[in-house]
């Protein structure tokens, strides 16, 4: 669970919480459906979703032996799967602690940079095809968290 509500219900063992803290809360409790309805999507669509980046990375890059892509398309997965959970959770943090220390290793030993930077930015046009505006919102910082730390490797 995001930090902020861990805190509030930590802070709520030795007092009331305060209006706005309140606040913080039911913001996060409201937008409870939505996420669960984008997390749904990503779950029940991933293979719909992750085709076309397969087969667009073939196109791509046709000198690169199958395996490689094949690895890259599995972290690419795992790490839609991984952005998928930070947003139900609305935790950021969540998705940097997961990512962080095996995207740039793989990257590297792997040498797959180019082709896991084709892989998110395709991934972030494809949920922006497939969800609608407002669940591509929710979903779209955390794609974007994910090529940041990669920008970084």
């Amino acid at each position: 669970m995001h930090k902020q509500i861990e805190a509030l219900f930590e802070d709520a063992e030795s007092r009331y919480l305060m209006p706005e803290e309140l606040n913080v809360l039911s913001q996060y409790v409201d937008s409870v459906p939505s996420r669960l309805d984008v997390y749904r999507t990503l779950r029940d669509h991933e293979i719909q979703i992750m085709q076309p980046i397969a087969d667009q990375l073939q196109r791509e890059f046709p000198q690169v032996p199958v395996d490689k892509l094949e690895r890259s398309i599995k972290n690419g997965l795992l790490a839609l799967r991984y952005c998928a959970m930070a947003m139900l959770l609305n935790d950021e943090s969540f998705l940097q602690d997961r990512v962080r220390g095996w995207l740039d290793q793989t990257s590297k030993v792997y040498d797959t940079h180019a082709i896991d930077t084709s892989l998110y930015r395709q991934l972030s046009q494809q949920l922006d095809q497939r969800l609608p505006p407002q669940q591509a919102a929710l979903i779209q910082p955390l794609i974007k968290v994910v090529q940041d730390l990669l920008a970084q490797s």
